[in-house]
């Protein structure tokens, strides 16, 4: 097998290699690939408009038919399946370890190069194509994850709940001082915050709708630094499903599911009806979060929100792993996540920025989730006729390179498929 020009032969030999194809969980890349449109379908509005302007719950500026297809992706989709990709980051992170410990092999140092890499991919993509990447946030909280690595398997789940309960009690909090400072006659500057906020989106509507590339990177950039602060929130959630997608790995959940039948019965039957539930009482109570506007009944919708998408998140799991047999063609675009992902954002700014297409505000909110749909199959289809020929997808394959310090093989050989 090739070395990359320049890498000791020590460290390349020392590497864990490649999943084969016998050792997958296919039940992974199944519910990679519906994470994986789930995305998609959370991420258009981000692409085809400002980027502050989404992720803001049922936007009162769309009407009829626009209005009930923007509710939809907020109760249904948003912040669901971000949180299931982030479950499946731990699972995989839990898959490596334990085949490290089989082999007897070194982990540490390439799971640190494994991160590196991620978080480098991401800084590419977040400045380069797309402001919204959460790649690097994955890369940094992979180190702490690594820490974890020799927990007790029952101390994962209740520390993942745990983790993910920070963050919805930091919510409170800032909701409780809000109210206190309300309480004591102290206001808020909330007009400052929310002129700062359309600032914000004029900003990204003119670097993106109608400036060159040059003026797009520079916007990028100043929203990747703000967005920063959003990590306090994001980051425990994502953490905590990290831990869950472990336990579920270790605990042997997702590979013989038929032997956690009561838990997966219960995550259909209660968590994902009551985390409905919890939503639709979250988008009926207050329907839109305005941007830069925090107030105490934002901050309890947006608490309730996240405990619902986290029971949503887990009945989508056991859903999908029900009907895994029937939903296998979804496995070679979850086999290409990274790639997809990133090709996701490269056509969507192309179509919708100002230096492709320049389709920016333009194509109504009901249209985008057929666009996105009509993307992600044309993925389906690219994926199963290219793994058909080649053992990886083009970003895991570099990913890997990167990774493990040596060319894995790429093309499939005739006994292969």
């Amino acid at each position: 097998m090739p070395r990359l020009p320049g890498f000791p032969v020590t460290i390349a030999t020392s590497s864990l290699p490649p999943f084969a194809d016998a050792d997958r969980i296919t039940v992974m890349d199944i519910l990679r690939g519906v994470a994986l449109f789930g995305i998609l379908l959370m991420n258009i509005e981000a692409f085809s408009g400002p980027l502050d302007l989404s992720f803001t719950g049922i936007d009162p500026h769309w009407q009829g038919l626009d209005y009930a297809a923007d509710a939809l992706v907020y109760v249904l989709v948003q912040g669901k399946f971000f949180l299931l990709f982030s479950f499946l980051f731990g699972a995989g992170f839990a898959v490596m370890a334990r085949r490290a410990d089989e082999a007897g092999r070194a982990f540490t140092p390439i799971y640190l190069r494994r991160s590196v890499v991620l978080m480098l991919i991401g800084a590419c993509h977040a400045l380069l194509v797309w402001s919204g990447d959460i790649l690097m946030v994955y890369g940094l909280l992979s180190f702490l994850l690594l820490g974890t690595r020799r927990w007790p398997v029952p101390v994962l789940p209740v520390a993942g709940v745990l983790v993910y309960a920070f963050a919805v009690g930091l919510t409170l909090l800032f909701a409780l001082l809000v109210w206190a400072a309300a309480q004591g006659g102290t206001a808020l500057d909330s007009a400052g915050s929310l002129r700062t906020a359309q600032d914000i989106i004029e900003a990204q509507r003119q670097a993106y709708g109608h400036g060159t590339w040059r003026q797009g990177t520079l916007q990028r950039l100043a929203d990747v630094r703000h967005m920063v602060g959003g990590i306090l929130i994001t980051g425990p959630e994502i953490f905590g499903m990290f831990l869950l997608g472990a336990w579920f790995t270790r605990s042997g959940a997702l590979s013989d599911p038929q032997r956690h039948a009561t838990l997966y019965a219960r995550l259909r039957w209660i968590a994902m009806p009551l985390g409905l539930l919890l939503m639709v009482i979250s988008a009926v109570w207050n329907p839109y979060l305005a941007p830069g506007e925090f107030t105490v009944q934002t901050g309890l919708s947006y608490a309730l929100a996240a405990v619902a998408s986290l029971l949503m998140a887990l009945g989508y799991l056991a859903w999908i792993v029900q009907a895994r047999h029937a939903l296998g063609w979804l496995a070679a675009p979850g086999r290409m996540a990274l790639t997809h992902y990133l090709l996701q954002s490269l056509l969507c700014t192309w179509v919708f920025y100002a230096p492709g297409m320049g389709f920016f505000e333009q194509m109504p909110r009901v249209w985008q989730l057929p666009f996105a749909s009509a993307v992600f199959a044309a993925q389906v289809v690219i994926s199963h006729a290219w793994l058909a020929r080649f053992r990886h997808g083009p970003m895991e394959w570099l990913w890997r390179a990167l990774t493990y310090l040596r060319l894995p093989p790429m093309r499939r050989t005739v006994a292969a498929r």
